[in-house]
């Protein structure tokens, strides 16, 4: 007989009782030669791929009997039960049956070691299937601690498995909590373990008061578990903190306890009001004041607790305190006087009213800090408040004689880093080539593309040996070429792959030729769908690629930026196409060294420019003597798409953007400055990032190729925004800001103010920061367009491109961080096509962009008059859109 052999076919079999059986009856012969051969069978059968591992999978029980049967050591047993193949079995509770039967035989330590080992390497499992199957691991772990009698384990996993096994057995009709083995040692954990919301949350979701929580709350309703120790479990665990879905399941068991009144922790209660989460601070609120209600709660507590909401941010909370004041007698409720007086600045009127309200009826029964409190905050208050706390309170000063804020200063620009100096040797080219990764950086990507042809001029031999271990290293199999060095899916199709190729037409010119006649048929389909930048930059790299595949070579080229920003120096220029003589540039790269010129260029280059012998060198300085090209009008209109399409539903509204280009422009430039309707969604992702140093002289067409790009800019993630924010330092990629805004040059217009209004509006935090740093460096420039701004925050905001609620705060940040002026300036144009008609009703969230008005209206000192404004603030009411309008227009009153 071969143990071997049997033991494999019962695997294959899918017998595992038998397996068990055979291999319980194993001499210690036998099971060594299963342990020698297993590791080898498993190695060979996962080569075979995707379906070798789903096999596997699938006979993982019998492989999981096998290794612990077989192999010696208990760190060994450990590992082969928790490969990533092997861990996950369909019935674990039968499994870890089957394999403590054929431990048993092993030594007590040796066991306990085991569990040990197995209890460390437990971790919560992702994706979906721990639903069905719960923790993989768990059930032997935990048999295996039972069986040994060794104290079950302090740790999280090890209680997250246990409750998953509870829920999961549970729902399929088993025991629940009473008579667990591990009940009495997992409960105190089970306060403090991370993890238990998602077991308790899925079980309390399909078994609504029926679940474990209501299991615990019923045994200890019936004295089987100790009832004090779960109220002080919850309370620990309130005050322990932590995400609002950790602590809602104890929320949920407290009040399925319902404790009484003497059960109240109000000590630790009140010491959860300053910092709990919503959910919790409700709770506590709410026990208090039954533990008030039963005179257990002394006075000074009281007062302590509402100090502490008063300082919540939540109005729920905030409106809490205010009625808990209201409702408590006096003299106690004097002191809670000082709450009230930190009430007095909320940005809620008719709060704020009833807080005056009610320390002007509890004047004589606050002490004198409580006076003092309240004169201080009564200083900040509307006038017709300030005169009502004087009269019970004594003379308050004037808002004159307040200290005033200072205003945070507009912060000046970053420094942008050098640019890495060119390579000094073929080998550190290739090094930089290995390490080029799919996520483009476009300083790294052109600084190769020069070292490249510079190399190749300079020592094409040396460079080639250089090259062969990395084409050797990456080169595919024959005749697949193609496949490696140019993804024919058009999202695989980055720049990154045409520099491979200008790598392989250096160290293998013939299997290039044939790479580029291959791909000749396919390029210009694929390539169709390109924006215009992009065909720039993917011509200008072709065109290198046939020159080193020809052979042929040049000194440099002339597009290669020389300022982090993307701008090439003129004089750098022009001394690399005095290097050429008589040759004539590649047309691309002499294209996109025209476009990265900056706008003022020194009148002697001119003379410098006229002696060039070449007929680009004739170009430009015909181009220079011209003043360069003019800039186009550039606007923008909201329409709306009556035909549903792809994503959109009927009647919903499109933005345009039109560009009109002077007249006479190359007919290589004129496809850059229109926005062709043919574009819209960008063929790679990373594209965009690329765009602000192909133009960085032109930063309203770099804004009108963002804002043109579907999805709209508050809806997509790409970037975009990366596109149009701060410049990146050290390494990584070079952003927006280095040329749209912070160091770009060219005019900035309606693009630029809707591309920074919608990035402002995005849902995610990273894009909006980086549309508000755009702003900012603007707005330190002076070159923030804030009337283009004012008009396009309406006009999104009234068409429902951005929502008021987002960009609101996206302004009162940068109001706060400096561009006050400019915030107020745009708003002044904006709130007239905001305000309601008579008759109608406030948008929701106005009240709070009138308060960011009024605040920046104030730090700038901003005068004049908005169309409706006067109407609105003479309204009567307690709105906070009513009290934001008439601050706004006391503030701006001439």
């Amino acid at each position: 007989m071969n143990p071997w052999q049997e033991v494999l076919d019962r695997i294959e079999e899918g017998e595992q009782e038998d397996l068990a059986t055979f291999l319980d009856g194993l001499s210690d012969l036998g099971r060594r030669a299963v342990a020698a051969q297993l590791p080898h069978h498993l190695a060979e059968e996962l080569r075979g791929g995707v379906q070798a591992r789903w096999e596997i999978e699938g006979l993982a029980p019998g492989f999981r009997l096998a290794g612990a049967a077989c192999f010696t050591g208990a760190q060994q047993v450990a590992a082969w039960l928790n490969r990533r193949e092997l861990r996950q079995v369909r019935d674990p509770e039968r499994d870890a049956e089957r394999l403590t039967f054929l431990l048993r035989r092993r030594p007590l330590e040796w066991r306990r070691d085991l569990a040990a080992r197995l209890v460390e390497r437990l971790r919560p499992p992702t994706g979906g299937r721990w639903l069905r199957e719960g923790m993989p691991g768990w059930d032997l772990a935990a048999a295996l601690v039972s069986e040994t009698g060794i104290e079950p384990p302090d740790d999280d996993a090890f209680v997250v498995g246990w409750l998953w096994r509870l829920v999961l057995r549970r729902q399929r009709g088993g025991r629940g909590l009473d008579g667990d083995p591990l009940l009495a040692a997992l409960l105190p954990r089970l306060f403090r373990a991370q993890g238990v919301a998602g077991p308790l949350a899925l079980d309390e979701s399909r078994q609504a008061g029926s679940g474990i929580l209501g299991e615990l709350a019923d045994l200890a309703g019936q004295g089987r578990l100790p009832r004090a120790a779960l109220i002080d479990g919850c309370a620990g665990r309130f005050l322990a903190g932590g995400p609002a879905e950790e602590i809602a399941p104890f929320v949920r068991l407290w009040r399925l306890l319902e404790p009484l009144p003497q059960e109240i922790p109000v000590l630790e209660f009140a010491r959860l009001l300053p910092s709990a989460g919503p959910v919790p601070a409700q709770l506590a609120v709410e026990e208090l004041q039954r533990a008030e209600g039963a005179g257990l709660l002394e006075e000074e507590l009281f007062a302590e607790a509402v100090g502490a909401l008063a300082y919540r941010t939540e109005k729920k909370l905030l409106h809490a305190a205010v009625r808990w004041v209201a409702r408590t007698p006096a003299p106690r409720s004097g002191g809670a006087v000082p709450a009230l007086a930190t009430v007095f600045d909320v940005e809620a009127p008719a709060l704020r009213e009833r807080a005056v309200r009610l320390a002007v009826k509890l004047a004589p029964h606050a002490d004198d800090a409580g006076r003092e409190a309240v004169r201080q905050a009564a200083a900040r208050l509307p006038a017709d408040l300030r005169e009502r706390v004087a009269a019970a309170y004594g003379a308050i000063a004037s808002p004159q004689e307040q200290p005033v804020a200072a205003v945070l200063p507009v912060p000046e620009l970053p420094e942008l880093p050098d640019l890495a100096p060119p390579f000094a040797s073929p080998a550190e080219l290739v090094a930089q080539l290995r390490a080029l990764g799919w996520a483009e950086e476009p300083q790294r990507c052109e600084r190769v593309l020069a070292g490249i042809v510079e190399l190749a001029h300079r020592d094409r031999a040396g460079l080639v040996a250089a090259l062969r271990p990395w084409w050797r290293d990456s080169r595919p199999p024959q005749g697949e070429a193609e496949v490696y060095v140019f993804d024919r899916d058009a999202h695989e199709r980055g720049v990154h792959t045409l520099l491979a190729r200008c790598a392989l037409a250096v160290v293998a010119p013939q299997e290039s030729r044939r790479l580029s006649a291959s791909l000749a048929e396919t390029d210009s389909y694929h390539a169709g769908g390109d924006w215009p930048p992009q065909r720039l930059l993917r011509r200008r790299l072709q065109e290198v690629i046939a020159l080193l595949e020809s052979g042929q070579t040049i000194p440099a080229l002339l597009a290669t930026p020389t300022a982090p920003t993307g701008h090439v120096d003129p004089a750098t220029l022009v001394g690399r196409m005095e290097l050429l003589r008589e040759a004539e540039p590649l047309a691309a790269d002499f294209e996109q060294a025209l476009l990265r010129l900056p706008r003022h260029v020194d009148p002697e280059l001119l003379l410098r420019a006229g002696e060039l012998p070449s007929r680009a060198g004739r170009a430009l300085a015909a181009w220079w003597r011209e003043g360069c090209w003019p800039d186009p009008v550039v606007d923008w209109t909201v329409y709306r798409q009556e035909r549903a399409g792809y994503g959109l539903r009927g009647g919903s509204y499109r933005l345009r953007v039109d560009v009109v280009p002077p007249a006479g422009l190359p007919a290589w430039l004129a496809p850059l400055w229109v926005i062709d309707a043919r574009h819209t969604h960008l063929s790679y992702r990373r594209d965009a990032v690329w765009w602000p140093l192909i133009m960085p002289s032109h930063r309203e067409i770099v804004a009108s190729w963002l804002v043109r790009c579907m999805p709209w800019l508050s809806d997509g993630n790409d970037f975009r925004m990366a596109a149009l924010a701060a410049a990146a330092h050290g390494e990584g990629p070079v952003g927006a800001a280095t040329a749209v805004a912070a160091h770009g040059e060219g005019p900035v217009g309606a693009a630029t103010a809707v591309a920074i209004a919608g990035g402002l509006g995005h849902r995610r935090d990273a894009q909006r920061a980086a549309a508000a740093e755009a702003a900012l460096t603007l707005a330190a420039r002076g070159q923030f367009p804030a009337a283009e701004f004012g008009w396009a925050v309406a006009e999104l905001i009234r068409h429902e491109f951005v929502t008021l609620k987002r960009i609101t705060a996206a302004l009162g940040d940068l109001a706060a961080a400096g561009a006050h002026a400019e915030v107020w300036r745009a708003l002044a144009v904006a709130l007239p096509l905001l305000l309601p008609c008579p008759g109608e009703r406030p948008r929701a969230g106005l009240g709070e962009l009138l308060g960011v008005a009024a605040r920046a209206a104030v730090l700038a000192g901003g005068k004049g008059e908005i169309f409706g404004l006067a109407q609105m603030a003479a309204r009567k009411g307690s709105s906070l859109v009513l009290h934001e309008a008439r601050r706004l227009h006391e503030a701006i009153s001439l």
